[in-house]
């Protein structure tokens, strides 16, 4: 009979415990990515039928967006007769923003340019302008759609948004974009970020979701008109860095059938300029803690934390012990567990393959190699999760 000593004893009880936090949180991220099979097909582009003419108001919210709003601009465009009015909505840019907007109007009577009232005390910028131009649209539309101006909308992203509400049932449907990335630190360090909100929410198109569970963005938002008016427009989520997912969320709680779906093949996206600022822009409202209880929100942190954050480190951690001759069960069996979830990360890295344009990528061999950026993904959640956004897009807030 072989007898432990003290050493083996202590780390296999380290090993123990690691395993009675992890194996809960594995089943649940089990549970979630196992949904991937029956989750909603992607988006496929579409032509409007006549009985849709002008059904769909959009809003586009600016604020300095001159040197990105350009591919949205002509994206939308290129949409057909379901599309009634472009309503951009600027926040007083300084930056020849209105300039370009005015250039599209004079080839697309659709489009027309707003300022917003001064942004109202207890309001965040970006609802505020959606609101402004929800007050402001054609009241014959039937939908309104929230498309951000770093955005490209590629052809037929208007008629299959609108089809696949109305042939399902929909009151609102967000869209997961095709993300276009070129430098090496974005390569690497977005799709860790990115993999922070599968693991918490599952991928695009998951139909099994619960109302506080709803994942919803904003870069491509389509509601129904009568379902904001019952809302109060975007009100409810007027203090949200996250509006999307908090003015989504309020839309399941009140009953309505609410939809994030796979849009890669008809929405692409330039989000941010590089690692630094998909750290500091993103990062601000990856947490989502203004859709989500206090308890949701560390609940999530943790989770994270357990399966995405800390396997890395341990898989190397035990495979140290095993190798100097600590080859106990317990550390056996943890080595084993995070070992599988790196696996199941590395497969996931196959999977999102194609939510990412690597057409302009100048090193997109690094997004392979992003799992390495986990633990730095998890602990910007934290950063996130901890402190409270003072400026947002050049604009500061206090709401205390």
């Amino acid at each position: 009979m072989q007898t432990w000593t003290i050493t083996e004893i202590w780390l296999s009880g380290i090993a123990l415990m690691l395993l009675l936090v992890q194996l809960p949180a594995v089943w649940v991220l089990l549970a979630r990515l196992l949904q991937a099979p029956r989750r909603h097909p992607p988006l496929q582009p579409a032509f409007a039928q006549p009985e849709q003419l002008a059904a769909v108001s959009v809003v586009v919210p600016t604020l300095n967006e001159a040197d990105r709003i350009q591919p949205c601009l002509a994206g939308l465009t290129r949409q057909g007769y379901e599309l009634r009015e472009v309503i951009v909505v600027d926040s007083r840019s300084t930056d020849g923003t209105i300039d370009r907007v005015k250039a599209a109007q004079s080839t697309d009577p659709r489009f027309r340019c707003l300022t917003d009232d001064p942004l109202p005390v207890g309001w965040v910028g970006r609802p505020w302008a959606l609101h402004y131009g929800f007050l402001h649209s054609a009241e014959q539309s039937e939908w309104i759609l929230g498309i951000d101006a770093d955005t490209v909308p590629q052809p037929g992203l208007v008629a299959s948004l609108l089809q696949t509400a109305e042939q399902q049932n929909y009151d609102l449907i967000s869209l997961s974009p095709r993300f276009i990335l070129k430098d090496l630190g974005e390569c690497w360090l977005q799709p860790a970020l990115l993999m922070t909100l599968v693991y918490r929410f599952g991928a695009a198109g998951d139909q099994t979701v619960t109302a506080d569970r709803v994942m919803a963005n904003g870069q491509c938002f389509l509601c129904r008109r009568s379902l904001l008016v019952d809302l109060g427009g975007y009100s409810s989520a007027r203090n949200s860095f996250c509006d999307d997912v908090t003015l989504a969320r309020h839309a399941a709680q009140a009953g309505a059938k609410v939809g994030f779906l796979d849009g890669a093949k008809v929405l692409k996206v330039r989000m941010y300029e590089g690692a630094l600022e998909t750290w500091r822009e993103w990062g601000r409202s990856l947490d989502l803690k203004d859709a989500s209880s206090i308890a949701q929100k560390w609940g999530d942190f943790a989770f994270l934390l357990m399966v995405q954050g800390m396997p890395l480190l341990m898989t190397l951690l035990f495979g140290l012990w095993v190798s100097l001759g600590y080859q106990t069960l317990p550390i056996l069996a943890a080595l084993g567990l995070n070992a599988f979830l790196l696996l199941i990360r590395f497969a996931l890295l196959g999977a999102i393959a194609a939510s990412y344009d690597f057409s302009q990528a100048k090193a997109s061999w690094s997004f392979w190699l992003s799992p390495l950026a986990d633990l730095l993904a998890v602990y910007r959640i934290f950063l996130s999760s901890w402190q409270t956004p003072t400026q947002w897009r050049g604009r500061q807030y206090d709401f205390n």
